[in-house]
Order: C-alpha cells, then structure tokens, then sequence
C-alpha cells in the first residue's frame, strides 16, 4: 500500500468518524423529544477507504398508526369524561347535595310534616320554601347544562382553529420534504415535524395516511373524507353564542363531510371534536330532558283538581307553574326546556304577598277547585293527596332513555342513577383508553426513539475508530519524514 492511499483511507476514515459522531451526539441531544427518530450514518466502502452514504431515520409505519389511532381514542374519551366531570359538580354539587333529587326528598319531608300538623302555618312556610329549593335546583341545573353546552360548543370553535392551523403546518412541512426528497437533501428532521403535528392532528380527528411518491403525504379523516392531499382542505364550523334546551348544535365539517358524535360511557368517539359532540348533543342534552320530565311530572302531581260533586273542569297548575300555565303539560309527552321555565305558584308564595295554607286547602285556580270546602284548620287530605301521587306511577316520554313509567321520585332517582353509571363507566374507559395510548408511544418510542446508554456506547466505538485514524495518520507522517530527510 502506498503512502498516498494509506493516507486517503485514514482521511475518508476521519471524515466518516465526524460524521457519525455528529450523528450520535444530535440523539444523545434530542432523546427527550417525542418527536424525534434516531438517526443513523450508513457507512459504505470506497475506494479508498469508506465514507457515509447516507442518514437513515428510524421509522416503524405501523406501531406510529397504532398511536395514532390511541391518542384519537383518548382525546375522545377525555373529552366526554372531563365534561361529565363538570357537569356532575354544576348540576348536582358535591356528594348530590345540590341536585333535584335531593330537594324533592326535603319536599317529601316537609309535606310529610306539615300534614301532621296541617293548622302550622309555619309548616305550610317551609313547605312551600321546600318547593322553592326544588324550583331553584331544576332552573339551576338546566342552566349549568346549557351553559356546558355553550361551553363545548366554543371547545368545538377552538379545536377546528387549530386544526386549520395544524394543517396549514403540514403543507408546509410536507412541501419541504417533497422538494428535499426530490433534490436528495437529508429531510429526516422534517419528517420528524410533519410526524409530530400527525400526532396533533390525531388528538382532534381520527386520522389514516398514505405515502406517495417523493414522501408525499395524504390523509384521510375517520369519516372518509380527505383532510389533506396537495393542499389542507376546509374544516369548518358555525359556533352558537348561546343555547337554550331547544337549541340544536351545528355540525363539524371536514371537506364537507360532518363528524358524527360518539355514543355511550365507553365513547365511541375517536377525536377530542366528536367527544366535544358528544357531550353538546347527546349526554347533556338526555340530562336535561330527563330533568324536564321531573319539572313535567312535579306540575302534573301538584295539579288542582275541580272539587265540585261532578268535576266539569280541567286540572290547573297547582303549588308549580310553567310557561304554559294554567293548563298541566300533557301526560308523556316532553316539554324542552321545561325544567328552566317550572317556577313557584305566586298564589302560595308569601314572599309575593300570596297564601302558603292554599297548598293544605287549594283553590290556586278559584273556588272551584277549593278542596277545603269546610275551612277547617286539621284538614290534611290535600296534603295527604299530594303525597301519594309523589309516589304514584305515572307516565313519562321514553326518549329521556331511562323508562316510559315510575313515580315523580323514582324518576329523580334513577336520572341520578343513569348519570352515575354513564359517569363511572366514561372513568374507566378514560383509564384504559390512557393506558393504551401510553402503552402504544412506548413501543413506538423503544422502535423508533433513542436510547441514551446505546448511543454512549457507540460514542466509545467511534473514539477509538478516531484514535486508529489518527494513529494511522501520525505513522504516514512519520514516515514521510523520514522519506523527506533522506532525500534531503
């Protein structure tokens, strides 16, 4: 071997050596972004000597679409869970002491009490206040309802801003790519950015890829709409300011094509945007119809009735009014919104200069349907009547989901009940839709991501592969020295 070909391999050598430490050292560097893939310098052979070809990125198609697919169905999830959370706390309050439930219980109570004692005003006062809390809780409860709704509804707004934005990046990376691909420049770290805003994407809108040619990428939306192919296509929504219980939400469209919400405890929507759905159009909106149905069902069991030896009258709103008072909402049938507009009848309410004892007596509504026809102070059937039919079957509209049939305080109870359980069943699908999620990155990252001792230790092969060059070096000069000072 010459001392000019020794001397070109040591050279090649060192260059190659530079290369894959700088190589080596940008892991070392970025081990701790998500993002990133571990590089590699691939070395060939060259005459003479041997030179780096090429910088591959770690990659593994499948595990990154298991991820994504993970990361969609958590956002899902944590969407629907968190806003049940906050629904659980506005309408109910801590441990149920807020809820409709609980102050038609103190209701039952003070009914209970003032019958025994029917000639107490006082009692008739609490009775009637009793009423007032029920009053207080159901137009409360529709309120934080409509309010999460409005809320989610602005989430919604927020969300599809930033997948505009999210895709307007994507353009911008994948056009950088195409054109590095294309001119043969290293594009690895903008593959990195491209797979990272991928990964955002994911956590708004299930989402599939296809590679084309030049690493040209196209994604499809889980509705089987296009997303992105050349150029971002519109994602677009109409956000509401306000709601009411008959307002209906507006839907989100990719390229045209509407997200569905999802359905049930354990979602089946994939994207925190049909979580968000989910919760403005299915989960709050069942709550608030079955709390309609309880405002329904209290006016119908407080409703006067024509006390005359041959009623000829209709029933009449009694110790609860609505918007359609003096007539009682018709019977199954539900009323939107019913449970925000059920107010206080101001003939018993003292407060309003009215008398708290026609709820023993009656006739709210006229002489008519005065049940007290004797005015005795011990008169309790009225009391005792209204009682009963708290605890008497009665028929209610079967698209509130839980039952066409059941007592006033069943009916609470079990809206109470199909929350819990809806509520329940959304935390533990939260747990194990996260568990996944992080189960999925992990095996991504053990794939594709940098491991720091490994890299250390190829750090140490590379020094001494240094060393030898150098080595190698210092003997060609040596001896090209010595060639010199005998020529000399």
């Amino acid at each position: 071997m010459s001392l000019s070909t020794a001397l070109n391999i040591a050279q090649s050598a060192l260059l190659a050596t530079s290369r894959q430490t700088s190589v080596v050292s940008q892991n070392v560097t970025s081990a701790q972004d998500a993002n990133y893939a571990r590089r590699t310098a691939v070395v060939a052979s060259t005459a003479p000597g041997a030179r780096v070809v090429q910088i591959q990125r770690a990659a593994n198609e499948m595990l990154f679409r298991q991820n994504l697919v993970a990361i969609s169905a958590r956002e899902g999830q944590n969407a629907v869970y968190d806003g049940m959370e906050r629904l659980e706390l506005a309408v109910n309050g801590a441990e149920g002491s807020l809820s409709p439930t609980a102050a038609l219980t103190e209701l039952q109570k003070a009914l209970d009490t003032y019958a025994a004692t029917p000639s107490n005003r006082n009692l008739a006062e609490s009775a009637v206040n009793a009423a007032r809390d029920v009053v207080r809780s159901l137009n409360s409860a529709t309120g934080a309802i409509q309010k999460l709704r409005a809320d989610a509804d602005a989430e919604i707004a927020n969300g599809v801003s930033t997948v505009n934005d999210l895709l307007a990046r994507f353009e911008e990376a994948n056009s950088t790519i195409i054109s590095g691909t294309r001119a043969g420049r290293d594009v690895t770290a903008a593959l990195d950015q491209r797979d990272g805003i991928l990964k955002q994407i994911s956590e708004y809108i299930p989402i599939s890829t296809f590679t084309r040619g030049d690493n040209d990428m196209v994604i499809m939306a889980g509705n089987g709409s296009t997303l992105f192919e050349t150029i971002p296509r519109q994602v677009s929504f109409d956000p509401k300011a306000t709601y009411t219980a008959s307002v209906d939400g507006n839907a989100v469209y990719v390229d045209g094509v509407p997200l569905i919400g999802g359905v049930g405890g354990n979602t089946s929507a994939t994207g925190k945007l049909a979580g968000l759905i989910q919760l403005r159009d299915d989960v709050t909106t069942t709550l608030q119809s079955q709390l309609d149905e309880v405002a329904r069902g209290l006016i119908t069991a407080f409703a006067e009735s024509d006390a005359s030896p041959v009623p000829t009258l209709p029933d009449q709103t009694g110790l609860f009014i609505w918007s359609g008072a003096p007539a009682v909402p018709t019977a199954g049938t539900l009323v939107e919104g019913l449970a925000g507009s059920i107010g206080l009848n101001p003939a018993m309410d003292s407060a309003l200069g009215g008398n708290p004892e026609l709820l023993r007596d009656g006739g709210a509504n006229g002489p008519a349907y005065k049940a007290n026809t004797s005015n005795s102070a011990s008169f309790s059937d009225q009391l005792s009547r209204y009682v009963d039919r708290l605890g008497q079957p009665m028929a209610f509209d079967a698209s509130a989901g839980i039952g066409a049939s059941a007592s006033v305080t069943a009916y609470a109870a079990n809206s109470i009940g199909w929350f819990e359980g809806l509520r329940q069943e959304a935390s533990n699908a939260a747990e194990s839709k996260e568990a996944l999620a992080m189960r999925t990155q992990e095996a991504l990252s053990n794939n594709t991501g940098v491991n720091v001792d490994t890299e250390l230790a190829m750090l140490l092969d590379l020094e001494n592969a240094y060393e030898a060059s150098a080595r190698i070096l210092k003997a060609v000069d040596e001896m090209l020295a010595t060639l010199m000072a005998a020529v000399g």
